[in-house]
């Protein structure tokens, strides 16, 4: 891996974390008001290395050591650096099961927040699927009996692994639901800073995970996600205590994210059934989506409210 292709991927993971946090960085401002001065600054200093080093970091190794159990601990930290003929070779062997599995959790992602979720509407055809909710279930599920009846003809590995990415967008799913009933009862008087830290500790793995998985589009090398999606985590912790006004500002920033999600999601899928995909096409996929979503936010800043494209 040449520097060039380093730098682009570090970027490429810095800008799909910060975008993909942004609902992570509204929600932590909010609360943060409601607690105390030395509660804030230990969330924001203590929160803040959990965050890069334990879960953005920790959660990639697992993944890739879960997934190639011969590498051992430094083996998988290490392994796309690696020269070794065995080591590559173990990789190349993995790599479908982890991609498959990342992929089906992105699609889901995406689906989820085009038909179900709230949004502001950035294309005319968002508004459309918003009013067909109803079919969310039946596309997801069609979605993962082709890929699952596929995958099956290649390696059965494949197979469960989208089994496994579809569970865990129902698992994380679940906690983003009963955040949102939480939040609501953490701005109560008589909660404690300490709840409060607990909740957005948990809160922030949750929505981590995103960006985690999404990584894996980019590169299966540890050291360059770590690198990568904690230069993101730092920017949303600025963010969150002094722009996070100026995040919401931007209506179609999560539209962005949520666009980068699908086709990271994409790219990890056909790779993971063989299809060539370049290093070079997810940093630059994303950038020209979020890259075209804060150009319409910008201009509905300017021009007010206006009509979808």
């Amino acid at each position: 891996m040449d520097w060039l292709l380093i730098i682009l991927t570090v970027a490429g993971l810095s800008v799909f974390e910060i975008v993909s946090s942004i609902d992570n960085a509204i929600i932590n401002a909010d609360v943060l008001v409601t607690m105390g001065e030395r509660a804030r600054r230990w969330f924001l200093l203590w929160g803040l290395i959990i965050a890069v080093f334990v879960v953005r970091g920790l959660l990639p190794w697992l993944i890739v050591w879960m997934t190639t159990p011969s590498l051992g601990p430094l083996g998988a930290l290490f392994a796309t650096f690696s020269s070794d003929p065995a080591v590559v070779a173990a990789i190349e062997e993995s790599a479908p099961v982890l991609l498959i599995f990342g992929g089906t959790f992105l699609v889901f992602l995406f689906f989820h927040w085009l038909f179900v979720e709230e949004k502001n509407c950035g294309l005319r055809s968002e508004a459309f699927f918003s009013r067909q909710a109803v079919w969310f279930y039946a596309v997801v599920s069609i979605l993962l009996a082709a890929l699952v009846w596929f995958a099956l003809q290649i390696n059965a590995m494949m197979g469960f692994a989208a089994v496994l990415g579809s569970t865990a967008f129902f698992i994380v799913h679940g906690f983003r639901q009963n955040a949102e009933v939480q939040e609501a009862r953490l701005r109560q008087p008589g909660i404690s800073d300490l709840s409060k830290v607990a909740y957005l500790e948990v809160l922030d793995a949750t929505f981590s995970i995103d960006g985690v998985i999404g990584a894996f589009a980019f590169t299966l090398s540890v050291p360059l996600i770590l690198i990568g999606n904690g230069i993101g985590a730092v920017v949303v912790r600025e963010l969150t205590i002094r722009g996070v006004d100026r995040i919401r500002s931007f209506c179609y920033l999560k539209n962005g994210a949520m666009y980068s999600i699908l086709v990271l999601g994409t790219i990890m899928l056909a790779d993971s059934f063989g299809f060539h995909i370049p290093a070079w096409l997810s940093p630059i996929a994303t950038f020209a989506i979020v890259g075209y979503f804060l150009y319409r936010s910008v201009q509905y800043r300017k021009n007010g409210a206006s009509g979808a494209a």
